[in-house]
């Protein structure tokens, strides 16, 4: 297994650490007046998101975590799991719900996801950061209600999503939306 030393962190780095993939968020080097310099990471495990800090001396060296990141396309939805497929190889993989987590709401057929696999498990699934979706409900605009400031009303996508939407936004448009915070973009053409 292929090692680095702390001259080498970086934030995005994927690290095992007590044999726990982890994900390097914030890399400090320290040189204190007395003592040996040191690098203070904050490190976010790729499997429950929790966020630790380590310290680490000058020369120590840490394993890259065995993780493949490849894109696959959702084929359908069963009970208990999606099924994705390899564009490339025609390889099926079967993910349950539960490491899909939160993102179980931008889930559509026929999209390309980033997956995540460590040691050839899935452990998370990414969306496109921007998706197009039809909204499949969501109350008329009034006309007058920009006056009482509120110019975003409540809508459900067609994945099942919630988002806030300009009150100009009608059932059936389409529209572009920020995976990431679950933001209305645009109006999608």
């Amino acid at each position: 297994m292929a090692q680095i030393g702390t001259n080498e962190f970086r934030a995005g780095l994927k690290v095992e650490v007590e044999g726990e993939p982890y994900t390097i968020v914030g890399v400090e080097f320290v040189k204190p007046g007395k003592g040996q310099p040191f690098t203070r990471t904050k490190l976010k495990h790729l499997k429950t998101g929790r966020v630790i800090e380590r310290t680490y001396k000058s020369g120590e060296r840490l394993e890259l975590a065995d993780v493949e990141e490849t894109k696959m396309r959702l084929l359908y939805t069963e009970p208990g799991g999606v099924i994705f497929m390899d564009d490339k190889s025609f390889e099926q993989l079967t993910i349950s719900t539960a490491v899909i987590g939160d993102n179980a709401k931008w889930l559509m057929e026929e999209i390309s996801y980033d997956i995540l696999l460590y040691k050839g498990e899935p452990i998370e699934v990414s969306p496109p950061t921007f998706m197009e979706m039809k909204i499949t409900e969501t109350a008329p605009g009034v006309r007058g209600d920009t006056a009482s400031g509120r110019v975003l009303k409540p809508a459900i996508l067609e994945s099942g999503a919630k988002v806030q939407v300009p009150i100009f936004v009608e059932e059936g448009d389409k529209i572009k939306v920020d995976t990431r915070t679950g933001e209305y973009v645009s109006r999608a053409s």
